[in-house]
């Protein structure tokens, strides 16, 4: 498959299973070269209480959470949009990956919310840079709801298709980044870390 451009993105929220998959598979979509992770320590969801949810390890495929699910309380999970999500991302890839176990480098990285953010940081600074390969990390906060998520992949891919249209990345992303930010109401934060 021919991709729209030769950035490597990498979507990331804390669990890879909403934010982070709304705005992988469109991208994919719009044939962007991308892949999404999660940040945390375990992959959560919503449980029939809010006290009680549902925690898996990141590598469980969406396919057993969603059977699991299914065993649990159908009705319950398939009215609040859990069945339907994890049906969504087992379409796009087998399962929740966590992108502290990841060794690929990527030219941007978006992730959906500043913990998410400061995490990825947080990682990145542990490694001792080798490739001296610049990487842009931005963060865009999105609401973790399925309604914010399909309208963050919309906000993610025209920021992407605006620095795939650049140059010079490097020397442009200040300058489409804010234009980013006018047109559309939201800060962003943005750091170049090194590979």
């Amino acid at each position: 498959m021919a991709y729209v451009s030769d950035l490597s993105i990498a979507v990331i929220c804390s669990s890879n299973m909403n934010r982070s998959m709304e705005a992988h598979g469109y991208l994919a979509k719009k044939r962007f070269k991308v892949r999404s992770f999660g940040t945390g320590d375990k992959v959560k969801l919503p449980g029939t209480a809010a006290d009680k949810p549902n925690v898996y390890d990141f590598g469980v495929p969406y396919d057993d959470i969603y059977n699991d699910l299914c065993n649990k309380d159908k009705q319950y999970y398939t009215q609040n949009g859990l069945l339907h999500m994890l049906d969504r991302n087992r379409r796009i890839k087998p399962a929740a990956e966590k992108f502290q176990l990841c060794t690929e480098r990527f030219d941007i990285i978006v992730t959906a919310e500043e913990r998410v953010y400061d995490q990825v940081i947080e990682f990145m600074e542990s490694r001792t840079p080798v490739y001296n390969q610049p990487v842009h990390v931005i963060n865009i906060d999105i609401q973790d709801n399925h309604e914010d998520a399909t309208i963050g992949a919309f906000l993610i891919c025209d920021m992407v298709t605006n620095m795939a249209q650049s140059e010079d990345l490097d020397n442009d992303i200040d300058e489409i980044l804010h234009d980013f930010e006018v047109k559309v109401s939201r800060s962003v934060l943005h750091c170049v870390l090194f590979y």
